[in-house]
């Protein structure tokens, strides 16, 4: 008996692929197959032209700290150039992504932001690496005074702003669905917070795609997020009107992270049952899927992502 064919015709390995991290980030792609060969050289370049827009620099060290021996390669750069804060922040990502996996102590992950921190302290990278570290691992009042060192260095950092709704999304998971839960809250407070054309504006979105997911998790939603009333109740539609509004008007082609935003805004249009909105987007996103949302509650994203956009595409 022949093996079934792989789903939509396609193999893992272009599943994988389209799932990667750096997004479509060709100048970060090529440093990360420079590094995952030990050619640390080709990251060093990378960050110094990266620079303090933060938003970037961020993505692009949690990408390259991905790799299974960036620690390994940082610590090679931090012999050839001990000055250098690129190798310190890079090597503190690296830990905290090992530290998440396992693979080293927290102690040693924080104790390498602390001292990636104290080289740049104007750099929210590090604090950006301990607030991965503690949103899974830390109490409340401790990803609370993170979040503030990060938002005392870049107000409106994209990444913390998610981890952070994120974490509050699972506060009483056992509440049920609640239109004043305080993830909210603080969504709707921080994307008020920030100017007119920051990406902050799709937070609300994303803070009900996290209540699903903690909600589906604890039994009160329908695995099938298309099948749950989460996304078509009054707040919600509001809520997805408003950052469909705001997508059209003030579009960032060139956000480092804005493929992730566009994934939870074509997940949302998509269960809502908006298949012409849904439509727009996926032909904004192409291939570059991200596995939140399309894995909540507990799905694997490419199977689901295709099938989301097939269906929207196919509806217009």
């Amino acid at each position: 008996m022949s093996p079934p064919p792989p789903p939509f015709g396609r193999g893992r390995k272009h599943a994988r692929r389209s799932l990667d991290a750096a997004l479509d980030d060709a100048e970060l792609v090529a440093a990360r197959a420079a590094l995952s060969q030990g050619r640390w050289q080709a990251a060093r370049t990378l960050l110094a032209h990266t620079g303090d827009d933060w938003d970037r620099r961020g993505h692009r060290v949690t990408v390259l700290a991905l790799e299974p021996y960036s620690a390994a390669w940082a610590r090679d750069w931090l012999l050839a150039d001990p000055d250098s804060a690129d190798a310190a922040v890079l090597l503190a990502l690296a830990q905290v992504r090992r530290a998440l996996r396992g693979k080293e102590t927290p102690v040693r992950a924080r104790e390498a932001c602390k001292a990636a921190a104290a080289l740049v302290p104007a750099d929210p990278t590090p604090w950006l690496g301990l607030l991965m570290l503690e949103r899974s691992l830390g109490a409340g009042e401790e990803v609370v005074r993170l979040f503030g060192e990060v938002r005392a260095r870049y107000t409106d950092h994209h990444h913390a702003h998610h981890l952070m709704v994120a974490r509050i999304a699972e506060h009483r998971p056992d509440a049920g669905p609640d239109p004043l839960h305080e993830v909210y809250d603080f969504a709707a407070w921080a994307a008020e917070q920030a100017p007119a054309d920051s990406p902050l504006a799709i937070l609300p979105v994303v803070a009900h795609a996290e209540r699903y997911r903690v909600l589906a998790a604890a039994g009160h939603e329908p695995p099938d997020p298309a099948a749950s009333e989460h996304w078509t109740g009054r707040r919600a539609r509001q809520v997805m009107k408003a950052a469909f509004d705001w997508w059209l008007e003030w579009e960032h082609e060139g956000h480092p992270r804005r493929l992730v935003d566009l994934n939870f805004l074509a997940h949302a249009k998509a269960c809502e049952g908006r298949g012409a909105e849904a439509a727009a987007l996926f032909h904004r996103i192409g291939e570059h899927a991200t596995p939140a949302p399309w894995s909540y509650p507990d799905r694997d994203p490419y199977p689901a992502f295709r099938a989301a956009r097939d269906s929207a595409l196919g509806a217009v």
